[in-house]
């Protein structure tokens, strides 16, 4: 993916808000489409946002079952934020994986300076304990977070990604249709400054996350 840079945050917002994806539906929600100006040449995976976003305000429940409020335990920290849902085949836990195996790259100060939260699309069925299991197969150290679906849907809103309410298809089975860029918010200004598709591989995150660390643009 070639770095792109956006103009105003409203333009990414209103591209991502147009772009989901049911997870195994092969869409390319995780493209934003609103790109104002490229660099030729670039091959990095991150989009920077020329006007970064604000840390959603939002409070749910951990997989302890205990009130995580977002801002307060992610303030100064560097920070990946990703909504998805356990029940999804295939991109959701793609997404986590990448990002896990990146994230064990990294030396062990900068891990635990890293918070990773998971926000789910799918509340009724991702309890807290459906949850936890889930995650603790992927990495322990990745938050997860659940709870009203509106608080969700409007927080997602916030960072320009769509999230429809959970519908059955034809066959029955439950999907969720949902943006499924990862934002990363800078431990220096708490800004959702760089985003990231679906496509981004291992090697993108391996290559990234010591810069988002400290704040810095890859």
């Amino acid at each position: 993916m070639r770095k792109k840079t956006f103009a105003a945050a409203a333009a990414l917002f209103a591209a991502a808000s147009l772009t989901l994806t049911a997870c195994g539906g092969g869409s390319d929600g995780g493209k934003p489409v609103a790109a104002v100006s490229e660099e030729p040449g670039s091959r990095q995976a991150a989009t920077v946002l020329d006007k970064p976003f604000e840390k959603p305000d939002l409070v749910l429940t951990d997989t302890h079952g205990e009130k995580y409020d977002f801002r307060k335990e992610t303030a100064g920290r560097p920070t990946l934020l990703y909504f998805g849902y356990t029940h999804c085949p295939d991109v959701c836990p793609l997404t986590m994986n990448n990002i896990a195996v990146a994230k064990k790259q990294l030396p062990r100060s900068a891990q635990d300076k890293l918070r990773i939260v998971f926000v789910t699309t799918d509340p009724e069925r991702d309890t807290p304990a459906a949850l936890g299991t889930w995650l603790k197969g992927i990495d322990s150290q990745i938050v997860g977070l659940t709870g009203d679906f509106a608080a969700i849907q409007a927080a997602a809103r916030t960072v320009g990604i769509s999230i429809d309410p959970p519908q059955k298809d034809k066959n029955g089975k439950v999907t969720s249709m949902h943006g499924t860029q990862v934002v990363a918010f800078s431990p220096k200004t708490d800004a959702g400054y760089l985003l990231y598709g679906e496509d981004t591989g291992v090697e993108d995150y391996t290559k990234d996350l010591p810069k988002i660390v400290t704040g810095d643009k890859p």
